[in-house]
């Protein structure tokens, strides 16, 4: 498909089928922007404190980068297969390395530090998406995905757990429970979890104890999810076939779809942080919002 069929196929899409509608999260009259249909799978998107968003090209082994200043570029070739993506609160880069099962730390110089890359002796599964505490503790899920690139193809940890690497250094297990964790993100307050399971088509809400451990884990809704974020209004972000809106009651409230079908991953950003930005398949695209997101 040439790209100027493509683009009169979006207008027509987005046109007659999102934004004619009332929604309470995107704003009237907005329409869906495609940034860039020049990758191979994308990832992981991660906004920094300034509105700038990351994201990944894990076929590509690259994290690319758009600016509120000057728009889109390569942030750094040679990722380690990075994978999810989020920014912590010293404004490093941490990444969910799946080169080697790792999760690594990028500061703003792009040097690199691996912060973890076993349980127990045991290699990890394959770190996929990361959520960051108030106090710097960060949480990820550890489902299994065969990569081409590995050498081994088997498990050296059976259970697909979501971990905690609590800011003392210590690596903890917060929930053994689920199929295959994905998506993660933390309410604003700090006090609640989502983990999207989506080997079994569910997401769940946890509350989180002072010493970062998981408690009252209670289905959310009977739909899993790549990724995941949340606004400002309590509104949880699912992704799958196209991103599918809930309010803070499991309530579905909005759907959101895109040419590819397939979205893995959503974050907001810009210097507002009312843009939505969705990686689907080899493209971005981003959506102007009556909401915005959280840090």
């Amino acid at each position: 498909m040439n790209k100027l069929l493509f683009g009169l196929l979006l207008f027509f899409f987005s046109s007659t089928l999102i934004y004619s509608q009332d929604s309470s999260v995107i704003l009237k009259g907005e329409s869906l922007i495609l940034i860039s249909d020049e990758f191979l799978f994308t990832e992981g998107p991660a906004v920094d404190g300034f509105g700038n968003v990351y994201f990944t090209d894990q076929p590509n082994n690259r994290i690319l980068k758009w600016s509120t200043q000057t728009g889109l570029s390569v942030y750094l070739d040679k990722s380690y297969r990075a994978n999810g993506l989020y920014v912590d609160n010293d404004g490093n880069l941490l990444a969910a390395a799946d080169e080697k099962n790792q999760l690594i730390k990028i500061t703003p110089d792009k040097s690199i530090t691996v912060l973890i890359d076993d349980f127990e002796g045991k290699r990890l599964n394959g770190p996929n998406d990361i959520w960051v505490d108030q106090k710097g503790g960060i949480y990820f899920t550890d489902p299994y995905y065969q990569r081409d690139w590995w050498e081994h193809t088997t498990k050296e940890i059976q259970e697909e757990r979501v971990y905690y690497f609590n800011p003392s250094g210590q690596l903890i297990k917060v929930a053994s429970d689920l199929v295959k964790p994905n998506g993660i993100i933390g309410s604003a307050d700090g006090k609640t979890l989502y983990i999207a399971d989506i080997g079994d088509k569910k997401t769940y809400s946890y509350s989180i104890k002072e010493d970062g451990t998981l408690i009252d884990k209670t289905l959310f809704t009977s739909m899993g999810s790549d990724g995941m974020t949340l606004d400002n209004q309590g509104n949880l972000y699912l992704t799958g076939n196209g991103v599918t809106v809930f309010n803070y009651k499991g309530e579905k409230i909005e759907e959101i779809s895109v040419p590819e079908g397939w979205t893995a991953n959503v974050t907001f950003g810009g210097i507002d942080q009312d843009i939505l930005f969705i990686t689907a398949m080899k493209s971005l695209y981003t959506l102007k919002m009556k909401v915005k997101g959280i840090k």
